[in-house]
């Protein structure tokens, strides 16, 4: 899937893959920074209302998914921010927990989506060949 930055209205957040949650007034979701945990990376957003109204919500991923380089750590908050809109976008109402993880398979999902495009010309190692 390729993400396409949310289109924030008074009426609707809606995302490239077609999904969209009804929503009583403008959102703007900020990402805030990270903490280190000990086993995880924990990541903080403030979801802000016009009306004043904020919610924080915070997303983990493990750090040995950074250590075995299953994810890059510029990329965690890309990550993350695509879990909450996933997670925004599955429902009508505000989600119960404020606190989500990120799974083996989002991320493998997220770096096979975002792999390196190959160079053009560069076909690989050729057999044979003479100078």
């Amino acid at each position: 899937m390729v993400r396409e930055e949310p289109e924030f209205t008074p009426a609707t957040i809606s995302f490239r893959w077609k999904w969209r949650v009804p929503v009583s007034e403008p959102v703007s979701l900020q990402y805030v920074g990270f903490e280190n945990t000990g086993v995880v990376r924990e990541y903080a957003f403030t979801l802000r209302g016009s009306a004043g109204t904020s919610t924080e919500y915070f997303v983990t991923i493990a750090n040995a998914a950074f250590v075995a380089h299953r994810v890059r750590y510029q990329d965690g908050p890309d990550i993350c921010s695509l879990r909450l809109h996933r997670e925004f976008a599955s429902r009508t109402d505000p989600p119960t927990s404020t606190r989500f993880s990120v799974s083996d398979a989002e991320l493998a999902d997220y770096m096979n989506a975002h792999l390196p495009k190959p160079k053009p010309g560069a076909s690989g190692y050729k057999k044979n060949q003479e100078f």
